[in-house]
C-alpha cells in the first residue's frame, strides 16, 4: 500500500467553536513498535471531542493530542515491529487516544479489532468508543443481568442509544429519558420499554408508576450533577448506579441515608486514561460476547448522519445542538 508522506487532519489551532477547526496538512505518522498504522474511512464524533475543542477539557484527564478523534475504521496500512495480528489491508476498528481526524492515525495493536461481518466502515466506526464505555460500565461495573430493570439517561445519545440496543440483548427491561417526544419515541423504537421526557414530566414520579414503586436495579447516568439525588430515590435494593458523563454539572448534591439503607453501589469511571493494556481487556470481552450479536444484526449501531472531513464544523455543530440519535461520523471520502 502506497503510504503518502502528508496527509489532510482537522486541526483546532486555538480553543473556541466550530469554526476554529482548519484542514491542513501533516506529515503522516509511522507506526512505532506494537502499532497499526490504519487508513482512516471514517471517524466518530463524542462528546469529549467538545470539550476539547473548546478547551474545556479537564485538567485532571490525559491531555489531548493535536488531533482529535476518538475512534475510526479503516484498513491497515503498516504495521510495527511485534504487531502481528492483522495484515496489511485487514478492516479494522480502533479505540483511539486521539488522532482519528485525519487520512491516517497509529493505534497500538492492542486496542484494534476487526470490523464484524456485515458492517459498512461507517457503522464500523460508530463503535469502539461507544461500546468499550457500554460494556465496562453498565456489564462489567454496573453488573447487569438478565431480567433487571435499568434506566439509561440521555437515551439517544451515542452512549445511551448503545446502552439501549446492548441492554435489550442482554435481557434486561430498559427504561430511558430524552428531551422530546420524538426522541422518546426513538428510544422505545431501539427497545426501551417505557421512554421518558425529561423537560415534561419528572423520571421518578414515572419510574415509580411504571414499575409500581420497585424501582430499577442499575442507573447509567451521564448527567451527574442534580441527577444524583434522583437516581438514588428510584434505585432499588443492592442497586448501582453508575455515572459515565457529567453534562449536568461535575459537582452534585445527596444524602447518603438511601445509598445506606438500600446497600447501593455508586461508581463511575474514565475510558481514556487507561493503559493499553486495560483498554485490551475490555476490547478481548467485546469481541467474544458483542461482535457475534453485531455480525448476525442482533444488535445494530446507531448512526445519526454523516460529514465529510471537510465539513467537521457543520458535524460538531449538530453534535452540539443535541438533536442527533445515535452516533455522528466523519468520512475521509467524498
Amino acid at each position: 500500500m502506497m503510504i503518502p508522506t502528508q496527509m489532510r487532519a482537522a486541526v483546532v489551532p486555538e480553543p473556541g467553536g466550530p469554526d476554529a477547526f482548519q484542514i491542513i496538512d501533516i506529515e503522516t505518522p509511522e507506526p512505532a513498535a506494537g502499532e497499526v498504522l490504519i487508513k482512516v474511512d471514517a471517524a466518530a464524533l463524542n462528546y469529549a471531542d467538545l470539550l476539547e475543542r473548546s478547551g474545556d477539557y479537564p485538567g485532571w484527564a490525559p491531555q489531548p493530542t493535536s488531533v482529535m478523534g476518538l475512534e475510526v475504521a479503516g484498513t491497515v496500512a503498516a504495521v510495527g515491529s511485534g504487531a502481528s495480528r492483522f495484515d496489511i489491508g485487514d478492516p479494522v476498528c480502533a479505540l483511539l487516544s486521539g488522532g482519528g481526524y485525519a487520512d491516517y492515525c497509529v493505534v497500538p495493536e492492542l486496542q484494534v479489532l476487526p470490523v464484524p461481518s456485515g458492517l459498512s466502515m461507517v457503522d464500523a466506526a460508530a463503535l469502539p468508543e461507544a461500546y468499550c464505555t457500554v460494556w465496562t460500565n453498565m456489564i462489567d461495573r454496573g453488573r447487569l443481568a438478565a431480567g433487571e430493570r435499568i434506566l439509561i439517561h440521555g437515551g439517544t445519545s451515542g452512549i445511551g442509544s448503545t446502552a439501549i440496543c446492548l441492554a435489550n440483548a442482554w435481557g434486561a427491561e430498559v427504561y430511558a429519558t430524552a428531551g422530546t417526544d420524538e426522541k422518546c419515541a426513538r428510544c422505545e423504537d431501539m427497545g426501551a420499554v417505557r421512554a421518558i421526557n425529561y423537560r415534561t414530566r419528572d423520571f421518578v414520579e414515572e419510574i415509580n408508576a411504571a414499575t409500581d414503586g420497585e424501582g430499577v436495579d442499575v442507573v447509567l447516568d451521564m448527567v451527574a450533577g442534580s441527577y444524583f439525588a434522583r437516581d438514588l430515590e428510584i434505585l432499588r435494593m443492592e442497586g448501582r448506579l453508575i455515572c459515565v458523563g457529567t453534562q449536568g454539572g461535575w459537582d452534585t448534591s445527596f444524602s447518603v441515608a438511601p445509598m445506606l439503607v438500600k446497600r447501593i453501589t455508586l461508581t463511575g469511571s474514565t475510558l481514556r486514561s487507561r493503559s493499553p493494556a486495560e483498554k485490551r481487556e475490555i476490547l478481548a470481552a467485546l469481541e467474544e460476547k458483542v461482535w457475534p450479536l453485531l455480525s448476525e444484526s442482533t444488535i445494530k449501531p446507531v448512526v445519526d448522519s454523516t460529514f465529510h472531513l471537510n465539513q467537521v464544523a457543520d458535524a460538531h455543530r449538530r453534535l452540539e445542538s443535541g438533536v442527533h440519535v445515535g452516533k455522528i461520523i466523519l468520512t475521509m471520502q467524498p
